[in-house]
């Protein structure tokens, strides 16, 4: 297994960790080992491009681990009433059905390369810097709940648009599937008398 790979696991292990942290009142640990994710998040992505490491595991590995920590912590912290109620639902939401998506085109035989928008990798660092910041207000109150209240509605917003431009690349790879219609018209079929003769 290539290193960015083993680094991707590790981050997929540190999911039940900082719930553990979340769910027992340490956010200040929970905070730290958010951080420490994020920095191996970062570490496997550079080492994968700077030693032309990328293998197709890797390919699935790292965003699984990236949504695995998100959700987790969105579903955690909403749950404890730090986190909205909608936003929780509307993150977890486009995840579940971008994954059901990808998977009914594979059980249809329509495999589907995932290839993340621009709007999508701004989603991704708008929920990553909300989930900083909640943490962040919990372990050491950093007074930002105005800030915080903001980016809510900013990931919001970013969640919708990248659900909505998923769903377009979905069903345009999806259409192109379909085979064609072939119109008969009345001259296609031979006429009665050619029948009769």
């Amino acid at each position: 297994m290539y290193i960015p790979n083993f680094i991707s696991v590790l981050r997929i292990f540190l999911v039940p960790l900082v719930v553990w942290l979340i769910i027992n009142g340490s956010p200040q640990f929970a905070f730290a080992t958010f951080v420490i994710a994020g920095i191996t998040d970062a570490v496997d992505g550079f080492l994968a491009k700077r030693f032309h490491w990328q293998t197709e595991l890797g390919a699935y590995l790292d965003p699984v681990a990236d949504k695995a920590l998100l959700m987790s912590i969105y579903v955690t912290l909403g749950f404890f009433n730090h986190l909205p109620a909608w936003i929780v639902i509307a993150v977890v939401s486009r995840d579940i059905l971008i994954i059901g998506a990808i998977m009914l085109a594979w059980m249809m035989a329509r495999p589907i390369a995932v290839h993340p928008h621009l709007v999508s990798k701004a989603n991704t660092l708008g929920q990553i810097v909300l989930a900083a910041l909640v943490l962040g207000g919990l372990g050491f109150g950093t007074g930002l709940e105005g800030v915080t209240a903001v980016v809510v509605w900013i990931v919001g917003v970013l969640t919708v648009v990248s659900a909505v431009a998923y769903l377009r690349t979905w069903l345009r790879h999806m259409a192109s599937y379909e085979p064609r219609r072939v119109e008969f018209s009345q001259s296609s079929f031979p006429a009665d008398k050619d029948k009769a003769a």
